[in-house]
């Protein structure tokens, strides 16, 4: 998972451009398979379209149709809270959207850190 993050690193920091979409789907789904192993539980859906969505948290098990606690956002978001570079609270300015009482990921973020660069 750290490589795959670490791969996108530049494109997070403004550095370089977007990266090829299978480099950026792994970071995306690996950083969210390890939310999962952090939190393992079904009460909260996490959504990064187009490439991955996870249960996670523990609580009431969700079975069917739309889950009552949902966070969602794109890829780019995601790996910036992922990697800390981006708090939960200003997340919540417009680019994530989250329901439900127990959608607030704050204590679970940052999955994977990383030095600053110099």
């Amino acid at each position: 998972m750290r490589a795959a993050v670490q791969a996108v690193l530049p494109w997070l920091r403004g550095e370089a451009d977007q990266p090829e979409r299978p480099v950026l789907a792994a970071a995306v789904r690996l950083s969210l398979r390890t939310l999962e192993q952090i939190a393992p539980g079904r009460s909260v859906e996490v959504r990064v379209p187009p490439f991955a969505a996870v249960q996670c948290v523990e609580g009431p098990r969700h079975t069917r149709g739309t889950p009552p606690n949902v966070v969602e956002t794109d890829a780019r978001t995601w790996l910036e809270l992922a990697t800390g570079s981006l708090e939960w609270a200003d997340a919540l300015d417009g680019r994530v959207t989250a329901s439900g009482t127990r959608a607030d990921l704050s204590p679970l973020l940052p999955v994977v850190r990383f030095q600053e660069p110099g």
